[in-house]
C-alpha cells in the first residue's frame, strides 16, 4: 500500500469498498471508473472525463476536458447555455449523456462575484464537506482551509438555473475543448488544435496540480495524466483517445487547448493567472463561430495555432512571446515544458501512430 486510503472495486460481483478517506468523492469516481471500462467494452460509448453544455438556440454541445481545478465545472456553468453535466459524461451515437444527477464543486475561496451559478447553488438539499462555518449564524467561511484545501459541495443540478433537463443532448458536440492549468506560463491562453494534436493532447492531460485538489497539495505542480482521468482508465488510453478522434472527424467538431492557468511567467516569477473574465470571452468567440474564422500565427517548439485577435481580449495575453522581457529565460521554460511531454509520452509511444506522435513539440 502506497496510501491510508483504498478504493477497490470487484468487476465481477459488481462490487466497491472505500477504506480509510473522509473525502466523498471516491465513491462518484469509483463508480467512474466502472463506467470508463461498461461503457467501451459493452456499447462501444465513450465515457469521458469533462463537463457539458449546449447552447439555447443553435444546440450546439461544447465539452470541456480537464482536471481538477481547470475550470471544467466553472466554465460549463455559464449562464447564457445550458448545463448537461460538469464532471462525467458518456458520448454514444445518439448524442451526450451525464452520468451523474448533479455537481460538486470546489468551494475554497468561492463568492457570489466571481461564481454566482455555484455560489447560489449552495442551499437547502445541497451538502457541504469539510467546510468551516459559524455555529451560530451558519454563515459559511469559503476562504477557511482548516480542515482541508479540498472543500466541496454536492447539489442536485436543477439548482443551475440554466441545467438541461433532463441531462442529456441529442445532437453532437461541435466544439472539444481541452483544458490545462499551466503553472509555468508557458502554453498561450488559447490554441487551435488539429485531430492529431488532440490526441496528443488528450493522452497526455498535462495539467498542473492545484492546491485543493489533492492530498497535500499547497502549491502548483506539473502533472500528466492520460485522458485528463488517467486514476479512472480502465483500458489503454489510445482506445479513448482513437474513439474521440473517430467521433470528432464524423461529426467534423473543432478543438482547442484553453490555458486558464498562469500567462506570461510561472506562478514563482510573478506571472497572473487569466482573469475568467477573458476566458470567457474565448469561449463566447468559440461559441459564435468566430474563432473558428480567426487569424492564427504558429507557437514555436509545440506548434500550436494561436490566432491574433479574440474579441474584448488584450492582444498581448494571446502569444505569450511578445510580452517577454527575458526572452532567452522564457524559451528556456518552452523547452523545459516540452521535454516533459515528450519524456512522459514515451509511455503511450509504442501504440501510437507516427501522426500522433509528430504532434507532440518539437525538440
Amino acid at each position: 500500500m502506497t496510501s491510508k486510503t483504498s478504493v477497490e472495486i470487484n468487476f465481477k460481483e459488481m462490487e466497491m469498498v472505500i477504506l480509510g478517506t473522509e473525502y466523498a468523492g471516491e465513491m462518484k469516481k469509483g463508480i467512474f471508473t466502472v463506467m470508463f471500462y461498461l461503457m467501451p467494452v459493452n456499447h462501444n460509448v465513450l465515457t469521458l472525463h469533462s463537463s457539458a453544455n449546449q447552447g439555447v438556440e443553435k444546440k450546439d454541445v461544447t465539452l470541456f476536458f480537464g482536471l481538477s481545478g481547470t475550470g471544467k465545472t466553472t466554465l460549463s456553468a455559464d449562464p447564457n447555455r445550458l448545463l448537461i453535466g460538469d464532471d462525467e459524461h458518456c458520448w454514444s451515437d445518439n448524442g451526450v449523456f451525464n452520468i451523474e444527477g448533479g455537481c460538486y464543486a470546489k468551494c475554497l475561496g468561492l463568492s457570489g462575484e466571481k461564481e454566482p451559478e455555484i455560489f447560489n447553488a449552495i442551499k437547502f438539499g445541497s451538502v457541504l464537506e469539510n467546510v468551516i462555518y459559524d455555529e451560530t449564524t451558519r454563515v459559511v467561511d469559503y476562504d477557511d482551509a482548516a480542515i482541508t484545501e479540498n472543500t466541496r459541495c454536492a447539489y442536485p443540478i436543477d439548482y443551475i438555473p440554466s441545467a438541461k433537463i433532463p441531462c442529456f443532448a441529442d445532437s453532437h458536440p461541435k466544439n472539444i475543448v481541452l483544458l490545462t492549468c499551466d503553472a509555468r506560463g508557458v502554453l498561450p491562453p488559447v490554441s487551435k488544435l488539429t485531430n492529431a494534436q488532440v490526441m496528443y493532447h488528450f493522452i497526455s492531460g498535462y495539467t498542473s496540480k492545484m492546491a485543493g485538489t489533492e492530498e497535500g497539495v499547497t502549491e502548483p505542480e506539473a502533472t500528466f495524466s492520460a485522458c485528463f482521468g488517467q486514476p479512472f482508465l480502465a483500458l489503454h488510453p489510445m482506445k479513448y483517445a482513437q474513439m474521440l478522434s473517430d467521433k470528432m472527424t464524423e461529426h467534423k467538431a473543432n478543438a482547442w487547448l484553453l490555458n486558464t492557468g498562469w500567462t506570461g511567467a510561472s506562478v514563482s516569477k510573478g506571472g497572473k493567472r487569466c482573469p475568467l473574465k477573458y476566458t470567457r470571452a474565448i469561449l463566447d468567440a468559440i461559441h459564435d463561430g468566430s474563432l473558428a474564422n480567426a487569424e492564427f500565427e504558429t507557437f514555436p517548439v509545440f506548434g500550436l495555432q494561436i490566432p491574433k485577435a479574440v474579441g474584448s481580449v488584450p492582444p498581448e495575453i494571446l502569444n505569450p512571446l511578445k510580452t517577454q522581457t527575458d526572452l532567452e529565460g522564457f524559451n528556456k521554460e518552452v523547452r523545459g515544458l516540452a521535454e516533459l511531454f515528450s519524456e512522459n509520452f514515451k509511455g503511450y509511444s509504442s501504440e501510437a501512430t507516427a501522426e500522433v506522435i509528430a504532434a507532440g513539440p518539437t525538440l
